[in-house]
């Protein structure tokens, strides 16, 4: 019982620290400027986002798209609901983020779009290890997926 206290202990000496240097390190500015989107499943760079704040909320763009040869260079969002005014329109320039509201330590509350599926998730994000971490999600935040986003240098 001793060591389990011990180790508890030692363990929440190591965390803690670095848990409140990364939230002290992350502004609500931080996130605006360009960010090389990754695919989570190739590894691969798809895509530039430039984020921006348009009054208290933050939105994002796709400004460059990394095509493959055999992908078309300039698609539209064929894949969108026939309803949101995106449906039909090319990815080049479309918003993508929108509505994003600071909540203390994270951008949350807003809403991303998947050009490749047509589908719109709850979003947050937020930045760690210098890196933008993008959460995408239906419902709750624990059931979807994420992303890792690289600053354009």
């Amino acid at each position: 019982m001793k060591k389990v206290i011990m180790l508890i202990t030692l363990t929440a000496m190591i965390i803690l620290p670095l848990m409140q240097l990364q939230a002290q390190d992350f502004k609500a500015d931080d996130v605006i400027g360009k960010w090389n989107t990754i695919d989570d499943e190739t590894g691969r760079k798809k895509s530039v986002v430039e984020i921006y704040k348009k009054g208290d909320k933050l939105y994002g763009k796709i400004i460059k798209l990394f095509r493959l040869p055999d992908e078309d260079p300039d698609p539209v969002c064929d894949e969108c609901d026939k309803d949101d005014p995106r449906y039909n329109k090319k990815i080049v320039g479309m918003v993508i983020l929108e509505g994003l509201e600071w909540d203390d330590d994270e951008w949350d509350d807003g809403k991303i779009l998947d050009p490749k599926n047509g589908k719109v998730y709850s979003c947050k994000l937020w930045i760690e290890d210098g890196n933008l971490q993008v959460r995408g999600y239906m419902g709750f935040s624990l059931i979807g997926r994420s992303q890792t986003w690289i600053r354009v240098k």
